[in-house]
């Protein structure tokens, strides 16, 4: 495929990918949004109110 190219190891196993962002951005960062989300799906969570609280006590954000 063309702007992707694999790095092997001595043993022809893919080891890592170098993906052209000019030509494939959007794909990576669709890929890399859900990495993010895997690595935090076990983290707490906070109510949508609680963010809108924190946010204005900060005075970051109009009530």
């Amino acid at each position: 495929m063309k702007g992707i190219q694999y790095m092997m190891d001595d043993n022809g196993d893919r080891t890592a990918v170098v993906i052209d962002l000019k030509k494939h951005g959007n794909i990576w960062e669709d890929f890399y949004d859900n990495l993010t989300a895997s690595e935090r799906k076990n983290e707490p969570r906070e109510s949508l109110e609680m963010v809108k609280k924190r946010l204005m006590k900060k005075g970051k954000l109009l009530g």
